[in-house]
């Protein structure tokens, strides 16, 4: 692990060693690095904030151990993706995890989503419907719902910090301090009461600080709270709003902790309204914001069963 002495980690830190291997992936313009284990019908894993691939680290075992192809990419901006200077919108990435699904030589995928990951999902579902064959979403809201939302007094609060991350280059500077740890922070606050105890938290904490300190990744990971905010009555915010109203036709399955203090799972529910297709909602007891990790095992087991 680096050091702050040593400087910041290169991109090349996150191709962390095990049961997969590393690629890279050229799509919707961008080169996304990706890890991918199993033979199979595909599922793409989709991470969140402050995550990278290596979220997904125990579905990327557990689901290759079950008959399925996995692959799960930095998103842009993360990780050993590129970082480019824009494209850090809903519709961008949805095009961009389409695109991975067409490179991999794949009409349609299981699309699994975790926070941003899953926001991403939501749209891939309503803009580009063909490329998903199943969706899961794990501990977010569909897009309009999150919207919404903020009309409730406790979700706005819980929200609060997104406010701050609309300031220019603060926040990445603060993400990147050697002698802060707003990373460790954040996951404390989001993370469900048992996992913060463990040593698999503490080893997720400092990969996901390492990872934050890669040049540029603070600031992708930024932009894409910028754009949420900024474009909300923005011309660009508002029509990706209209499109979002479009029925999601693809059979789809909702993931959420119980006790997930950043996306209020009443916030979270409401998502159903937009699904056309089979929809089950399910919610993990004494789970946090990030139920793919907390809750490894059981939702390894559900996309699985999902999946088939």
């Amino acid at each position: 692990m680096t050091s702050p002495e040593d400087g910041p980690p290169d991109a090349t830190s996150v191709l962390l060693p095990g049961p997969w291997t590393h690629r890279d992936v050229s799509a919707n313009g961008v080169r996304l690095h990706a890890a991918e284990a199993g033979e199979g019908p595909l599922v793409l894993l989709l991470h969140g904030f402050p995550e990278f691939w290596w979220a997904w680290r125990s579905q990327l075992t557990g689901l290759a151990a079950a008959g399925l192809r996995v692959v799960a990419p930095d998103l842009r901006g993360y990780g050993a993706s590129d970082k480019p200077p824009r494209g850090y919108d809903l519709p961008t990435a949805a095009a961009d995890a389409a695109a991975v699904v067409r490179a991999l030589g794949e009409q349609d995928a299981v699309v699994v989503g975790a926070d941003w990951g899953g926001l991403v999902a939501w749209t891939m579902a309503a803009l580009h419907p063909r490329s998903v064959r199943r969706l899961v979403v794990v501990g977010t809201a569909h897009p309009r719902q999150l919207r919404s939302s903020m009309a409730d007094r406790r979700q706005r609060r819980a929200l609060a910090h997104a406010l701050r991350f609309q300031l220019p280059r603060l926040p990445e500077r603060r993400l990147t301090r050697a002698d802060d740890d707003p990373v460790a922070e954040l996951m404390r606050r989001w993370a469900g009461p048992s996992w913060v105890h463990t040593a698999d938290f503490a080893e997720a904490v400092q990969r996901y600080r390492s990872a934050t300190r890669i040049p540029q990744a603070a600031y992708g990971a930024m932009e894409y709270y910028r754009w949420a905010g900024r474009s909300q009555l923005r011309p660009d915010g508002l029509r990706f709003a209209r499109r979002m109203a479009a029925p999601i036709t693809a059979p789809t399955l909702q993931l959420h902790g119980a006790a997930d203090p950043y996306v209020l799972p009443r916030t979270a529910q409401g998502s159903g309204r937009y699904v056309a297709g089979a929809y089950e909602w399910r919610e993990l007891a004494g789970i946090g914001h990030f139920p793919h990790e907390e809750a490894a095992e059981e939702v390894t087991t559900a996309i699985t069963t999902w999946a088939r």
